[in-house]
């Protein structure tokens, strides 16, 4: 049976946003997707950007993966599968936009497991051979202090600096951003507090947003 939260949820959208924004998805529909900014985050479900952003249809081209993480752009496409890379090919790319945000937030389900050292859920261990890439990231931090919750957050703050370094491997995205024609953001969002914390290029500091 089809989850009733999502029936219930498409019947409130038919009769509310898609009535009010009727027009704006019709010419979506009929010229395609414009935006200007793209965003990789986290598949949290607590870490929605279009909700964090109060975005609406065709303003944001959003991926999300575990724990936000970009992998280095790897020469031979032949050997595995490539999803976030695809993605930014797509963005950058195709849709040219001007923008992409790596979101990363609280309470990072894979940063933890990975800090943490999890047991794998599975076999196969999906998700610990894809945090494994923040091997070296937890190796700069230096390990655990008394202050867990801290540590972690400066982890899941780095995750977003290894990100955006690794954006600048893939040769359309370092073009651009040379060109003046792309901007790279680090943001990070607090689950409980609600504070978007966005990353000073010039510091490296992440920084409260206020109005």
């Amino acid at each position: 049976m089809f989850p009733p939260r999502l029936t219930d949820g498409y019947v409130s959208f038919l009769h509310g946003r898609l009535e009010r924004e009727r027009a704006r998805y019709e010419q979506l529909g009929q010229s395609g997707q414009h935006p200007e900014i793209m965003v990789i985050g986290c598949g949290d479900s607590r870490v929605a950007p279009e909700t964090i952003f109060d975005a609406g249809p065709g303003e944001m081209f959003v991926v999300r993966n575990i724990a936000n993480l970009v992998p280095p752009c790897e020469p031979d496409v032949e050997t595995s599968y490539h999803g976030t890379s695809a993605a930014i090919e797509f963005g950058v790319n195709a849709l040219q936009v001007k923008h992409i945000v790596v979101l990363g937030h609280a309470s990072c389900g894979g940063v933890a497991a990975f800090a943490n050292k999890a047991a794998p859920l599975t076999k196969r261990n999906f998700i610990g051979k894809w945090m494994s890439q923040i091997a070296p990231v937890v190796d700069r931090l230096g390990p655990p202090t008394p202050d867990s919750q801290g540590w972690i957050r400066q982890l899941e703050w780095a995750v977003v600096e290894y990100s955006l370094a690794n954006l600048m491997t893939f040769p359309a995205v370092s073009e651009r951003v040379e060109a003046g024609t792309l901007q790279l953001h680090g943001a990070y969002f607090g689950v409980a507090t609600g504070v978007l914390f966005i990353r000073d290029a010039e510091s490296g500091e992440f920084v409260p947003y206020s109005e």
